[in-house]
């Protein structure tokens, strides 16, 4: 349906997601025009002591997603310059303390949001003393992390180390409910009105409840427990987010908010609701921006999940006859876990699908705990060995991967890690490339 006086909305997502392109789908059946700011379209420029932004937007959805990015202050700056220029939701100083857990947790707790209890010490033997505090398993977090990576669970022996790999980690009060299936409660908030809820439970072999870690859901939204819906609200004012989805856990006595996620996906709400957040987010901003919106239509369009390529979206660059980064048959990588980082020699194994690391180094920097067991057969031999996989982030020139690596006593071979292709698929592997070139060695049998 045509608008009077239409508004462009623009998103700012650096990044391809089926939210993006859903948001942007759904301003377009609003009757609005759309923006989609990313790499190939976006400058600024300062002329004469004006500023121009191009593409020209009236308002801008922030979907910068910060939490899996290595340098997050570069796009916040980024965000943060396009907030100058036209009104934003989801403004960066709010995002900025979302994305980082503990600055969430603060500022719930000086809200009066009930969180659990945590601990971050800038040094590993003060958080370590602060073990005790959490009983016999408690949570260990990076304070920056997305899918649920970057999070373990640890027990009263494990060795925590103030930052794995180069971001802070803390210490978080597990809440749980004994003889109940692990679960937690997404409750997404637009405007300061909840649009569905749903409770995520954990996989058979995991603890963590995260869609994208094979979680299963369940629609919350006609139930929803009115303690939650308030506390999501109060959380997502607080932190002071136009759209958020709300994680919350209940306890013995009661509920406690989690996270305040800014870019929360819509796969999983969408699975068990049948709404989706996109409508309502266009919504508000294109009555941001002074449009005006149909809101028979936004009704009609909630229970649609739009996701197909947006005509905002800028067409592809032709590719740059670039070569991937090299690396060589055996690289220097660094390994860091809960309990501190290690450099060691790897091998690359295109064969392997999945990396695997020595079961001493693996407790040396507190790699896991253990997530499952999977089952490795090699090329020789008929029967499949049982191993223990865990997380654990490897290094590797410069970039950070973290993987799901298998654990086994690799004593006897010459390198204490072997990369798989879960890592090697980033790379070239130039096979008579050594970093240990002047080392005599035998060649060893992989599984």
């Amino acid at each position: 349906m045509a608008v009077a006086d239409p508004v462009t909305v623009g998103v700012l997502s650096l990044h391809t997601s089926k939210e993006t392109k859903a948001i942007l789908n759904a301003v377009e059946a609003l009757g609005h025009d759309t923006e989609w700011l990313r790499a190939e379209n976006t400058t600024i420029t300062v002329s004469d002591g004006s500023v121009t932004l191009e593409p020209s937007v009236d308002v801008i959805a922030n979907r910068m997603l910060l939490s899996n990015t290595e340098q997050p202050c570069e796009e916040l700056g980024l965000a943060n310059t396009f907030s100058h220029l036209v009104p934003m939701l989801n403004e960066p100083a709010a995002v900025m303390t979302a994305f980082h857990k503990l600055s969430t947790a603060t500022t719930l707790a000086t809200n009066e949001v009930r969180t659990p209890d945590v601990t971050l010490a800038l040094s590993s033997d003060e958080l370590n003393a602060a073990r005790s505090r959490y009983g016999e398993e408690a949570v260990y977090k990076t304070a920056i992390g997305t899918h649920g990576g970057g999070t373990w669970k640890v027990g009263p022996g494990d060795p925590v180390n103030a930052k794995v790999g180069n971001r802070y980690a803390f210490l978080q009060e597990l809440i749980d409910r004994d003889d109940v299936r692990h679960r937690d409660l997404r409750v997404y908030i637009v405007d300061g009105e909840i649009v569905a809820a749903m409770y995520r439970y954990a996989p058979d072999n995991d603890w963590r409840t995260n869609v994208a870690l094979g979680g299963s859901v369940e629609d919350a939204t006609e139930d929803l427990p009115e303690e939650a819906a308030a506390m999501a609200r109060h959380a997502s004012d607080a932190i002071g987010l136009d759209y958020a989805g709300v994680d919350l856990v209940e306890g013995t006595d009661g509920w406690f908010v989690l996270e305040v996620n800014p870019t929360a996906g819509f796969k999983g709400l969408y699975e068990a609701t049948g709404v989706s957040p996109a409508p309502y987010i266009a919504k508000l901003a294109i009555e941001r921006a002074g449009g005006r919106v149909d809101d028979d239509r936004v009704a009609e369009l909630r229970g649609v999940l739009d996701d197909s390529r947006p005509t905002a979206q800028p067409a592809q660059p032709a590719p740059e006859d670039t070569e991937p980064t090299v690396i060589g048959y055996t690289e220097e990588v660094v390994l860091s876990g809960t309990s501190g980082s290690k450099s060691v020699l790897a091998k690359s194994d295109t064969g392997a699908t999945r990396t695997s690391i020595d079961t001493a180094l693996a407790a040396d920097i507190g790699a896991g705990p253990i997530k499952s067991i999977t089952r490795i057969r090699s090329g020789s031999s008929k029967t499949a060995k049982s191993r223990p996989v865990v997380d654990v982030v490897v290094g590797v020139g410069g970039n950070r991967h973290t993987v799901t690596a298998s654990v086994e006593d690799r004593n006897h071979m010459d390198y204490p890690v072997l990369l798989g292709r879960d890592i090697l698929e980033n790379y070239q592997v130039d096979v008579s490339r050594r970093i240990d070139a002047d080392e005599s060695d035998t060649p060893e049998e992989e599984e």
